[in-house]
């Protein structure tokens, strides 16, 4: 009969407190995708200026311009493939987030190999426009890995005290 890993229960808290943030991050992505499926075969573009006079942004400056640039070359092709991975991306969040809840080495890994693949994206980002959002994002992520990392070293550190 295979031994079963007990967590220390701050440690199992911990980790499951992450498993909840990816899996709200799945279902805020997933929500985006099914929105996006919304707009099939419709005038992207001028939801896209609807939504840009709603929020009362200046659609000359430079992000809304983008957006609005980027809607007017929307097609439900590419609307479809974005739903998709948005799809996709959420089922990898929701499977990382059951295995971090349910206290899975594999799943720990995971979250430690994704967010560490995170972190040279936001360090980039950081260092070509610095702002005090981005280092609280690049901040958390790196507790997220770093948690992680503690999480599975106390992990292999019980298993040679079990003798297993």
């Amino acid at each position: 009969m295979p031994r079963i890993l007990i967590l220390k229960k701050p440690l199992l808290d911990g980790i499951r407190a992450i498993a909840v943030f990816e899996a709200a991050k799945g279902l805020l992505v997933l929500l985006a995708g099914l929105g996006l499926l919304n707009l099939l075969h419709r005038d992207v573009q001028a939801a896209a200026e609807q939504w840009v006079r709603f929020s009362h942004l200046n659609p000359a400056s430079k992000y809304p311009r983008i957006f609005l640039d980027a809607a007017a070359q929307t097609t439900d092709a590419r609307l479809w493939w974005l739903a998709a991975g948005a799809g996709a991306y959420a089922v990898v969040r929701f499977f990382e987030a059951y295995g971090l809840w349910r206290g899975r080495a594999w799943a720990e890994w995971l979250a430690l190999v994704a967010g560490g693949l995170y972190v040279p994206v936001e360090l980039y980002h950081l260092w070509h426009r610095f702002s005090w959002v981005k280092v609280g994002l690049l901040v958390a992520n790196l507790a997220v890995v770093a948690y992680m990392a503690y999480a599975l070293m106390h992990r292999k550190q019980q298993r040679r005290e079990l003798g297993g």
